[in-house]
């Protein structure tokens, strides 16, 4: 039996619909006669999507008990047993409570495909894998359960289920999605109108990229080379010259005016040595197209607009922006240039933009630094002048019956020799220095078609002509030579320019140096290797292309650093004037190499030294902090011990009283100590079960005084899962913490409250509040913020309730309290389990 289909239903937010979506679609399935069941459906008190389950045979659920709970999720081996044609299984992201079959519910709806079981699913775009720090950079919550991208994009059909965040925010309001008490919480925090169009964008996106995966495969297997203008897609062409920047902002704007317009910077090199462009250049531009969301590719190919084209036709793009061309007039008799030839080439499913800039038609102005120093197709050109043109000029001339006499026909022979010599070098103007000869002499010359000459001076004629010819064609290729020598110098100067500048500027990363040797020789791989000792095996250090050589032998190209590292190149043999400028990356790399594992060592001798400051500070808090409630326990000791002295009852209770605070002050000093100890080596490890808010909170508060706090924490929370006693200690911390920069006879408030899959604690006082440059630096250990006077802590309290909140998956977070003060932020995961059954509330119309 084959493999089951997924379809899923993709949400921007809870609410939106998908579960009822899903219902909708297994109602229409049972009309048509198919055999639906529901492996698990959750409601969460939705009056409308549970009348949806009327009709649809149930699955009954699996119990798990779990830490004295009892918990229902799906029962797998009776889907399984049943064996139905489709089954709809609810919140794909799901994780398992722990005992069941799998961790995740989205292994169990593998089980089910696995067995021919066509699967209906859901899944929210905050819940993908991926997405998570996008998620949390805009939400401020961060998911705890997640699934894997790849399960995803591998469903048969993804639907996206929308709404505008205006109607959704309606729909919470009239409680049809969270409970009456909650809405007013989660419209003002997870469903705030910013967050809701952020979200819902993410999953436009999300579900257009794999539409477009869709359409790639289809193109691929049905070979359709034919461009589908589905989305603009703009191609820029560049060649490493300034422009470049002028066009791919010009791109940037094209893509602008359409949605979902996609920007993609190309560079074509040519695969005969040293691309032409200024690396410097391209860096620029990689970096600018990359910050408008464009991306960058780099591509091998001689013939340059064919690669383009190409190019284009094979990422499905609509148009290309290519810069005016910077040849002169005159250097359009070689060939009508890339821009032109791209503009008629393209067919009419592309639009081409030619973009003027600053550079037009001054020059190209770019080193050329190829290993051939002319081109195949310039060479033929060369070779047809130089042959071809002195033929057609003799019948044009003899055609004509012309007589313009022996002089003015060497002139015009001689301009088609040296036109031979600028077009394809020395050896075709030599060729037409001989056949003109030839021609001369046969045709021009007296006795007429013969090869003999009659008069002396028409021998030295012929001789001055071929000498001439020959001469002009030497100092023609001797400038030429010297031309691209010096293009070549230029493009190598400007190459070691830029590795000067990385030595300077400090750049450490290897992979990005060997991406850059790799486009500047054309290269599939480059790898750097290196080895302790000549017998030992080559070790890869770094390396960037598709399949890299393991060893130096098995390269196209090897450049030894030193005596045990090698530069492998595959892909093509390089010319020897290559490897000088190999030979300098190969060093740049080296040293690059040996700055990464320096700054490796830093940061471990950094972690020495924050070590050393953690125990400097250790041991003056040793000095003071902690001697100071002993000192005052030893002088009341002292005083009780002592003879001569007849203490009252008030005074030894007295004393006594300054023992026991001066022991519980020395006991929670000591116990932040270890506490930040048991951070700092990672041995804490949380017990994580599910607990309620309301039975933990108050004993947090037991070491604050009477009147100090209001608590507000309503009993209808969900459950969180938690470690109950670090859970305990961070509140006891931060509520510490509070109350001791409170003004006296105001309290601090400890409230929470719901807010989508997340319970909030909030810790709010009104002291004098925190600057936002040391919001982060007060959770630091050993830090004391502002004027706090000696002797009420070593600056732990905070460090620790990070850390316990961290360790437990929660997060603690520092906000301005609205007109002064501080409020603690404590964001801690919903249970998984279904919340408390509670009276569904009317539904507004």
């Amino acid at each position: 039996m084959g493999r089951g289909k997924l379809r899923i239903y993709l949400g921007a937010a809870p609410g939106v619909g998908k579960t009822y979506a899903m219902l909708s679609e297994a109602h229409r399935r049972v009309e048509r006669g198919t055999d639906c069941l529901v492996a698990f459906v959750e409601c969460h008190g939705r009056a409308r999507t549970e009348v949806m389950l009327h009709g649809l045979e149930q699955v009954p659920r699996k119990e798990l008990p779990y830490r004295g709970t009892g918990f229902t999720e799906m029962d797998v081996d009776a889907v399984l047993e049943r064996r139905p044609a489709v089954a709809l299984v609810d919140e794909l992201a799901h994780t398992n409570v722990p005992g069941s079959r799998n961790a995740k519910r989205w292994q169990d709806v593998e089980e089910l495909l696995d067995a021919g079981i066509h699967v209906v699913s859901t899944v929210n775009i905050q819940h993908l894998e991926s997405l998570g720090d996008v998620v949390e950079a805009i939400t401020g919550v961060r998911q705890q359960e997640t699934v894997p991208d790849e399960v995803v994009r591998r469903a048969d059909q993804i639907e996206l289920v929308d709404m505008s965040p205006q109607a959704l925010r309606r729909r919470m309001a009239h409680g049809n999605i969270y409970q009456a008490d909650k809405v007013d919480a989660a419209l003002s925090n997870y469903f705030r109108p910013g967050n809701l169009t952020a979200l819902r964008e993410l999953a436009l996106l999300w579900t257009a990229d794999r539409v477009d995966e869709y359409l790639q495969e289809y193109r691929t297997e049905h070979r359709v080379s034919k461009i589908w203008g589905s989305r603009e897609r703009i191609v820029v062409g560049l060649t490493g010259g300034p422009e470049g920047r002028t066009l791919i902002r010009r791109a940037a704007r094209l893509a602008e005016k359409g949605a979902g317009g996609e920007v993609l910077a190309v560079y074509i090199a040519r695969s005969d040595g040293l691309t032409s462009a200024s690396p410097k250049e391209l860096a620029v531009q990689r970096t600018l197209v990359e910050d408008l969301g464009g991306t960058f590719h780099h591509v091998v190919g001689d013939d340059i607009p064919q690669a383009l084209l190409d190019f284009a036709r094979g990422v499905n793009a609509t148009q290309i922006v290519l810069g005016a061309s910077r040849r002169r007039p005159w250097q359009y008799m070689f060939g009508r240039g890339v821009s032109a030839t791209i503009a008629v080439e393209s067919g009419p499913d592309l639009d081409v933009h030619i973009v003027t800039h600053e550079g037009a038609a001054k020059g190209r102005g770019l080193p050329v630094a190829r290993g051939a120093r002319l081109g195949r197709s310039r060479t033929l050109w060369g070779w047809i002048t130089g042959i071809a043109g002195p033929i057609l000029l003799t019948l044009l001339l003899t055609g004509i019956d012309a007589d313009l006499g022996l002089a003015n026909d060497m002139l015009l022979y001689l301009s088609l020799t040296v036109a031979a010599a600028m077009i394809g070098g020395l050896l075709p103007a030599l060729a037409s220095a001989a056949c003109g000869s030839l021609l001369l002499n046969w045709f021009f010359t007296p006795p007429l078609h013969r090869i003999t000459i009659a008069d002396p001076k028409n021998i030295v004629a012929l001789v001055i002509f071929f000498g001439v010819a020959v001469a002009v064609a030497s100092v023609v290729d001797v400038a030429a030579r010297r031309t691209h020598q010096a293009a070549r110098l230029r493009a190598e100067s400007e190459i070691l320019s830029f590795l000067a500048g990385s030595v300077l500027r400090g750049e450490t990363s290897l992979e990005a140096l060997l991406e850059r040797v790799r486009e500047t020789f054309g290269m599939n791989s480059v790898a750097l290797l290196e080895r302790t000792s000549d017998v030992e095996p080559w070790v890869c250090a770094g390396s960037v292309g598709s399949t890299p050589v393991p060893r130096p032998e098995d390269a196209d190209v090897d450049m030894p650093v030193g005596d045990h590292m090698a530069l492998a190149l595959s892909g093509r043999v390089l010319p020897a004037e290559d490897r000088r400028v190999l030979g300098a990356f190969a060093a740049q790399a080296a040293i690059v190499l040996d700055r990464q594992r320096l700054q490796h060592q830093a940061d471990q001798a950094r972690d020495l030294a924050e070590g050393n400051r953690i125990r400097t500070a250790l041991l003056a808090a040793v000095s003071h902090d902690l001697r100071t409630p002993l000192a005052a326990i030893k002088a009341s000791v002292t005083s009780l011990r002592s003879d001569d002295i007849e203490w009252s009852p008030d005074d030894q209770a007295e004393l006594l009283a300054g023992i026991e605070e001066g022991a519980d002050r020395l006991d929670h000093l000591v116990g932040n100590l270890l506490d930040m100890s048991r951070l700092q080596t990672g041995t804490v490890k949380p017990i994580i079960r599910e607990i309620d808010l309301d039975e933990v909170v108050p004993m947090a508060l037991g070491g604050v005084p009477d009147g100090s706090v209001v608590l507000d924490v309503p009993e209808d929370l969900p459950m969180v899962t938690v470690d109950a006693g670090l859970l305990e200690r961070t509140v006891a911390n931060v509520v510490e913490n509070a109350v001791k920069y409170s003004p006296d006879g105001t309290p601090v408030l400890v409230s929470a409250s719901a807010i989508a899959d997340r319970v909030e604690v909030r810790v709010v006082d009104r002291g004098p509040g925190v600057p936002d440059d040391a919001k982060d630096l007060i959770f630091e250990p050993f830090q004391r913020h502002g004027d706090a006077p000696r002797g009420t802590g070593v600056g732990l309290g905070l460090a620790v309730a990070r850390g316990f909140a961290e360790a437990m998956g929660a997060t603690l977070t520092a906000e301005d309290t609205p007109a002064s003060g501080l409020t603690m932020v404590i964001s801690l995961p919903c249970a998984a389990g279904p919340p408390p059954a509670r009276d569904l509330p009317t539904a507004a119309p």
